[in-house]
């Protein structure tokens, strides 16, 4: 079977480098609790999909995430695939990025991780570049944007979920 193609030229740019030039780019870095704990939290609830869930999303995968898992998620009737670019699992860093298919309403890369500091500051981190590509997602201009913020908090909320979730 083939390999899904990308529908966006940047991939893997949400790891390390400047989000590129040309696309919508959201920044989010959020303390969302404190300790080992917390931090182990939010990376079990990233590693099975529950972040996206939180947030009011539907996920079909087979498996968690990592390099080259390809997830299709639905908000309403959106239906959104993607696949897993780049995976960091580390014992203070966990966090994936992945970028859009054929079919997905927006073109461009989204990036999740959690961060615990050596004070014991848990950091959950959004980064992510897009642009409309699909007629509606152009035809809705501002409400795309708004729509993208809006899930941004979600995610952001369900971080913190998972960071307090004893």
């Amino acid at each position: 079977m083939p390999r899904p193609t990308f529908t966006y030229a940047e991939t893997g740019r949400t790891r390390d480098g400047e989000l590129p030039a040309g696309y919508r780019h959201v920044r989010r870095d959020v303390v969302v609790g404190r300790g080992e704990p917390a931090f182990a939290r939010v990376r079990e609830g990233m590693r099975d999909w529950r972040i996206h869930r939180l947030a009011g999303m539907r996920v079909s995968s087979e498996g968690q995430p990592g390099i080259g898992i390809s997830f299709h998620a639905a908000l309403g009737f959106f239906r959104v695939p993607c696949e897993i670019l780049w995976l960091r699992d580390e014992n203070t860093v966990y966090g994936y990025g992945f970028g859009t298919l054929a079919g997905h309403p927006l073109s461009g890369e989204e990036a999740f991780e959690v961060r615990l500091s050596p004070d014991g500051t848990v950091t959950f981190s959004i980064r992510a570049f897009s642009r409309r590509v699909a007629w509606y997602a152009r035809l809705g201009g501002p409400l795309v944007a708004a729509l993208q913020d809006f899930m941004t908090g979600r995610f952001v909320r369900s971080a913190r979920i998972l960071a307090q979730n004893h």
